[in-house]
């Protein structure tokens, strides 16, 4: 036996009828970056047979030190048609659907639908928290991982047997509290190692083969090159997921303008920029006020009271919790959905992206 499974097929307990099981799966991957970058071809070459991949983004030079699965001749394409061509090129007997837009409630249990199993991979936490809550309006399982700078975690939710994301985390960290790896970095053997454990713990379910890891969070720290296990376990006094929600305000995302709406009213308002200074160097709007984030409380009777406040910053993360801060303040305020980065992409590419 030299065929293309055959060295996992002559594993114990594993044999054609596991094979054939993952031949049989359907898996959607939510993201192509860091995480998807390592579970994709994992899965892929191991026999996967159809692939559901949702991803809204395209491809940029500063991807590329941790999301493996795209390349050079990607720069600029769909992560999720990149990540496509990829597993065509590794494994041309699995088939791949091509999702190229941001998982929402209005989209998510009718894609979830098609899937018997789901991998979450995304980098932010409205997303987390609406993918937990479709899998269990779903039936099906769960597999999240998070990764920022020097480590990462990575666990299974599967409310119809064991504990959820929800059961852990039942409420959002406050907007801004935890960087994103463009504001925080990210090591990128982190991505890799995390992302192979959520691959391994989806083979296990799809197989059959193996204990599935419910009720434990496993943790890397890069830094000292050791694991820990964290054990966890239902809330009794968790409200039931009945019906998917308004993620971004239950995560505390800021009421935002978009790019264009700010570019048509834009003397309307007060810019205030709360990136630090290396940033406003790269890039900057004209006419804003810079307060970097850390000076705000402090410095912001500084800010004209007389006109409503956008607030920005480099990806709109920083800007959400600036917000927080005027509107509680008494000002009138809002920041600019996607920040400096999705202006760029708008409505002027001469203002530079930097990651």
């Amino acid at each position: 036996m030299d065929g293309r499974y055959s060295r996992q097929e002559i594993l114990p307990g594993f044999g054609e009828d596991a094979q054939r099981r993952l031949s049989e799966a359907r898996v959607l991957v939510i993201g192509a970056g860091g995480l998807g970058s390592a579970v994709i071809p994992a899965l892929a070459g191991a026999g996967v047979g159809t692939f559901g991949i949702i991803d809204d983004d395209v491809v940029e030079l500063s991807n590329l030190h941790r999301q493996l699965i795209h390349g050079m001749p990607d720069l600029g394409v769909s992560k999720a048609r990149s990540a496509a061509r990829s597993v065509a090129d590794l494994n041309p007997e699995v088939r791949v659907i091509e999702i190229e837009e941001r998982l929402v409630a209005d989209n998510a249990l009718p894609i979830f639908a098609d899937y018997d199993l789901v991998i979450d991979g995304s980098d932010n936490f409205p997303t987390r928290y609406l993918a937990d809550d479709a899998a269990t309006l779903s039936a099906i399982p769960l597999v999240w991982g998070a990764v920022s700078q020097y480590g990462g975690q990575t666990a299974l939710s599967w409310a119809e047997r064991g504990p959820t994301y929800r059961d852990l985390f039942p409420t959002p960290p406050a907007p801004g509290s935890v960087p994103s790896c463009a504001e925080g970095g990210i090591l990128p053997t982190v991505c890799g190692v995390i992302g192979t454990i959520m691959a391994t713990e989806a083979l296990k379910i799809l197989s059959g083969v193996g204990t599935p890891s419910l009720g434990r969070v496993t943790s890397f720290d890069a830094l000292t090159g050791t694991f820990r296990e964290l054990h966890f376990e239902r809330d009794p006094e968790a409200e039931p997921v009945e019906a998917l929600i308004d993620y971004e305000a239950f995560c505390g995302v800021a009421p935002a303008i978009s790019p264009t709406g700010l570019a048509a009213r834009s003397d309307e308002f007060t810019l205030l920029d709360v990136r630090e200074p290396w940033e406003v160097a790269v890039a900057s709007l004209p006419g804003a006020v810079h307060i970097p984030m850390g000076e705000l409380e402090s410095a912001i009777d500084q800010l004209d009271r007389s006109k409503p406040v956008v607030v920005y910053c480099h990806l709109g993360i920083r800007s959400a919790s600036a917000r927080s801060l005027l509107v509680s303040r008494g000002f009138v305020a809002t920041h600019l959905d996607g920040g400096l980065d999705a202006w760029s992409r708008e409505i002027d590419s001469t203002v530079p992206r930097y990651r």
